[in-house]
C-alpha cells in the first residue's frame, strides 16, 4: 500500500513556455510522478505555454501519460512564446490586461494551488509577474542557453553543449580536406556560455561570445599566422549573440540599422564575410540552428530535470511558493522568482573557462 504524505498543495497546473529544449519531458516526468505517487497531488496539463492558460486548453493529467516520457525530445504539453504581460506580434485584439485577467479566472476556475511553469528567462519572469499578481507560482530553470540568473545550470545546456560539440568535431575533417575556415554560429541567446563550452570541447581556433566584443583584424591576423605556422584550416566558433566593438559602441537602433547594411542573415554569415574580407581566406559559414534543441536528452540532462522535478513537488507539498527550483553546487535549493526576472546570467570576465580557453590557444576576439 503507498503511504500518501499530507500536502499543502493539492492540485496544480503545468505548463512549458518559451522555446523547446531536451529534458522537458523527464521534468514534467519528475513533477508529475513525485507529486502523484508520493502526495496525491491532482495534476492539470495546460497546452502550448500561457496561451493555453488564457485560451482555456487544458486536460487532467494522469500517470499514464507521464510513462515512457523520459527520454522523449520537445514537450507533450507543447509550447508557445506568448507572453501575456506584452503586447504579442501576433494579430489579436486583446491587450495584455486582458490576456492576464483570462489567466487569473482560469486559475480559480481549476482551483489551482499553484502553478509550475518549466521555462527560461521569458517564463519564471512572466512567473515572478503573475505571483505580483496574487498567484502562486513555482519555476524551473530550462534553456539550452544556460542564462538563467540563480541556477549554476539549466536543464537542456548539456543535451546542446553534446549536440555543438558533435557538429565542431566534424567539420574539422571537412575544413581540413579543404583547407577553410569553417565559421560555426551555435545558439545561447545574449549569452556565451553554450559557444563557449562547445568550442572548448570542440578544439575551436577562435569563440566569439557577446560579452567579449571581437575584434575582427585581431581574429584574422590570428587565422593568418595559424596558416604561416602551416596550419591550413582553422574553426571559428560564433555564439549568436557575439558582436563586434564597433556594434557594441552602437545603441540598438544603430546596431540593427547596421546589421540591415551588412546584409548578412545571421552573425555566422557577417564574421564569414569579415574574415574573407580581412585574410582572403576562403572562409564558409555553418548556422546549426534548432538542432541544437532537438533530440532526446543527455543523461545529465535527465538527470538534472528530474532532480529537479521531484524537489519542485516537495516544494508544492510544504507550500513554498513565489520560489523557482536551482542547482547551487552539488544540491538542489530554491530562490525567489524575483532573482531570474528580467536577468540574464552572462559568462563573467574572470570565469575559469575563459582563461582555459586562453590557456590552450584559443583565440577570443580580444584585442592586442
Amino acid at each position: 500500500m503507498i503511504n500518501i504524505r499530507k500536502s499543502a498543495t493539492r492540485t496544480f497546473g503545468i505548463l512549458t513556455a518559451g522555446g523547446d529544449c531536451p529534458g522537458l519531458n523527464a521534468a514534467i516526468r519528475g513533477v508529475c510522478r513525485a507529486a502523484h505517487d508520493r502526495y496525491g497531488m491532482d495534476i492539470v496539463g495546460i497546452a502550448n505555454g500561457y496561451r493555453g492558460l488564457i485560451e482555456g486548453d487544458w486536460r487532467t493529467l494522469r500517470p499514464s501519460d507521464v510513462y515512457g516520457i523520459l527520454t522523449r525530445g520537445g514537450t507533450i504539453l507543447g509550447t508557445s512564446r506568448e507572453k501575456p504581460f506584452k503586447v504579442s506580434g501576433r494579430e489579436s485584439d486583446e491587450v495584455p490586461e486582458e490576456k492576464v485577467a483570462a489567466i487569473k479566472d482560469n486559475y480559480r476556475k481549476l482551483n489551482l494551488d499553484c502553478l509550475v511553469v518549466l521555462g527560461g528567462n521569458g517564463t519564471n519572469t512572466t512567473g515572478y509577474h503573475l505571483a505580483c499578481e496574487g498567484l502562486n507560482v513555482l519555476g524551473l530553470p530550462k534553456t539550452i542557453d544556460n542564462d538563467i540568473q540563480g541556477t549554476d545550470r539549466s536543464f537542456g545546456f548539456n543535451s546542446a553543449l553534446a549536440i555543438g560539440t558533435e557538429a565542431i568535431d566534424r567539420l574539422h575533417s571537412t575544413a581540413q580536406s579543404h583547407s577553410r575556415v569553417i565559421v560555426i554560429e551555435l545558439m545561447g541567446h545574449k549569452a556565451g556560455w553554450l559557444a563557449l563550452y562547445a568550442g572548448i570541447a570542440g578544439g575551436g581556433d577562435v569563440i566569439l561570445i557577446p560579452e567579449i566584443p571581437y575584434h575582427i583584424e585581431t581574429v584574422g591576423r590570428h587565422l593568418m599566422e595559424r596558416a604561416e605556422q602551416g596550419k591550413a584550416f582553422s574553426i571559428v566558433v560564433v555564439a549568436e549573440g557575439a558582436l563586434s566593438a564597433e556594434e557594441a559602441r552602437m545603441d540598438k537602433k544603430e546596431r540593427k540599422r547596421y546589421r540591415e547594411q551588412y546584409g548578412a542573415p545571421s552573425v555566422g554569415y557577417r564574421v564569414a564575410r569579415e574574415i574573407k574580407e580581412v585574410t582572403g581566406m576562403e572562409t564558409r559559414p555553418t548556422v546549426l540552428g534548432y538542432v541544437q534543441r532537438g533530440g532526446i536528452p543527455s543523461a545529465s540532462d535527465r538527470v538534472l530535470a528530474t532532480s529537479l522535478g521531484t524537489a519542485a513537488a516537495d516544494m508544492l507539498a510544504r507550500g513554498e511558493y513565489g520560489r523557482m527550483v536551482a542547482l547551487s553546487g552539488d544540491s538542489i535549493s530554491s530562490v525567489d522568482l524575483s532573482v531570474p526576472a528580467g536577468k540574464v546570467r552572462s559568462v563573467p570576465p574572470d570565469h575559469y573557462m575563459i582563461d582555459t580557453a586562453l590557456a590552450v590557444g584559443t583565440h577570443l576576439g580580444m584585442k592586442g
